[in-house]
C-alpha cells in the first residue's frame, strides 16, 4: 500500500511539473510551446524552465501533508529529487 502511495505521488509530482512548465510557457512567451521549449533549449534555460514549473509542486505536497498522507508527500519529494537530478544532467550535456 505504501508503494503504491508513493507512486502516486510521483505522478502527482511530475504533472505538476509539467502543468507548471506549459502555463509559464503559455503565460510569458509569445512563441508556440514547442518553440518555446527549442528556445530555452537553444539559449541555455531549460533547467531554469523546469525549475520554475517544479513550484507548483508546493501545493500538492502541503495538501499531502495536511490531510496526513505522508507516502504521497514523499512521493512529490522524490519527483522533485528526479527533476532536480534531470536539470543537472541536461546542463552537463547542453554545456
Amino acid at each position: 500500500m505504501n508503494k503504491s502511495n508513493l507512486f502516486i505521488g510521483f505522478l502527482v509530482g511530475i504533472a505538476f511539473t509539467i502543468g507548471g512548465v506549459l502555463l509559464f510557457t503559455s503565460i510569458f512567451s509569445d512563441y508556440s510551446f514547442e518553440k518555446s521549449i527549442q528556445n530555452s533549449l537553444v539559449n541555455d534555460y531549460f533547467g531554469k524552465l523546469i525549475a520554475i514549473g517544479a513550484i507548483l509542486n508546493f501545493f500538492p505536497f502541503f495538501l499531502y501533508l495536511r490531510k496526513k498522507q505522508i507516502y504521497h508527500a514523499r512521493g512529490i519529494l522524490l519527483a522533485c529529487l528526479v527533476i532536480a537530478i534531470f536539470i543537472a544532467i541536461i546542463k552537463v550535456i547542453y554545456n
